[in-house]
């Protein structure tokens, strides 16, 4: 499975192009705020929504960016991660 990043954008698509899993963090001036993640029916269950929470984080991480989450899958990942949370607002 890959992910496909654009700015403030990753997902998944199938081979046929459906969309499978998204999140997007838009930038909010020194940092980004998670404001969607969204897995399909197809991939509940394995883990996907944590791990585009952790591409956002790498990402962020490496641009050196703060994350803020109004969407509530995000702030409870932040919450169950504390060794993160130094780069949660």
């Amino acid at each position: 499975m890959e992910f496909i990043h654009e700015e403030n954008r990753v997902y998944i698509k199938d081979e046929q192009g459906e969309l499978l899993a998204e999140i997007t963090f838009p930038n909010e001036a020194d940092h980004v705020c998670i404001d969607h993640t969204w897995v399909s029916e197809k991939l509940q269950g394995q883990g996907i929504a944590s791990k585009l929470v952790q591409e956002v984080l790498k990402q962020c991480k490496a641009e050196n960016l703060k994350i803020r989450a109004t969407c509530s899958y995000a702030k409870a990942w932040f919450e169950k991660h504390p060794k993160e949370q130094n780069w949660y607002l």
